[in-house]
């Protein structure tokens, strides 16, 4: 029920965000930036119980400036974020014990790329011609595949697919939302198309169907490796969840643990059909 309740919340807080206009982007970046500190706050927790202590003030500082940078200059967001892992480099040089250097430098690096970098894709689709709709099928798309898994998993689920990092997690279940994946683009689509026919733009995906089914299921396979990878990430520090902030669902590096490799998966894909 607390599941349930935390999603009811939540959900048509973040529909109102992705769609209040371009007027809103900034409030938009605003929103995912604090989502992806307290992401970060919680990853640097689990690094401190696997033997670093990364400078958590720092990391968080060059994580804001890296969205503010996004948000201003976007065509020097790559530019930045290497400046910045360097720039925490050099703080872990000369603040931090020598012997921790090793741990806490590469600590706050990968928090940097894994929560930042990853993120950044969420206000940039937002950004795009479409962007509303865009974000809107990332997040509807990631939502109902997991969905689908927690239900054909507890159903069906016999074959474990990673038991060494989540021993609930089976091929049915992967199966069931990768179907509920593609099955959610499609009715995207549809509705699209059916909004179009009464003049309404707020929802666009142009060109073949096929595209956006295919694009569902590579969105899907990311984010279900994104949620496996942070569940590894989860296990190595020895805990079962990654915060308590959402009840119900843990902490927030928890629940968009997906994201992180589904958004800048679809990112790329949009980058690489305009290029081509």
């Amino acid at each position: 029920m607390k599941r349930i309740l935390t999603a009811a919340i939540l959900i048509p807080i973040v529909l109102l965000l992705v769609f209040l206009g371009p007027r809103w982007h900034l409030l938009f970046t605003i929103a995912v930036t604090s989502v992806a500190a307290l992401a970060a706050w919680e990853f640097l927790g689990l690094a401190e119980r696997s033997g670093a202590n990364p400078p958590r003030i720092a990391v968080l500082v060059a994580l804001g400036s890296l969205f503010g940078v996004n948000f201003q200059w976007p065509d020097h967001t790559t530019a930045i974020f290497g400046i910045l892992s360097l720039a925490l480099l050099v703080y872990c040089t000369f603040f931090r014990p020598v012997e921790q250097v090793m741990a806490d430098a590469a600590t706050s690096i990968f928090c940097l790329l894994y929560v930042g970098f990853t993120l950044i894709a969420l206000p940039t689709l937002h950004e795009a011609a479409n962007g509303p709709s865009l974000v809107a099928f990332l997040l509807c798309v990631v939502w109902v595949g997991d969905i689908a898994a927690l239900y054909v998993g507890r159903a069906w689920g016999r074959h474990k697919l990673a038991p060494s990092i989540s021993p609930n997690k089976t091929w049915e279940g992967a199966a069931g939302s990768m179907a509920g994946s593609v099955l959610m683009a499609a009715g995207l689509w549809g509705l699209a198309e059916l909004l179009e026919q009464w003049d309404s733009v707020i929802l666009s995906y142009p060109g073949d169907i096929w595209y956006w089914l295919v694009l569902a299921a590579v969105v899907n396979a990311a984010a279900q490796v994104g949620d496996l990878s942070e569940s590894a990430l989860k296990r190595s520090a020895g805990v079962k969840d990654s915060g308590t902030l959402l009840p119900g669902h843990g902490g927030v590096l928890d629940r968009i643990d997906a994201l992180l490799l589904a958004a800048p998966v679809l990112w790329y894909a949009q980058v690489i059909r305009q290029t081509f």
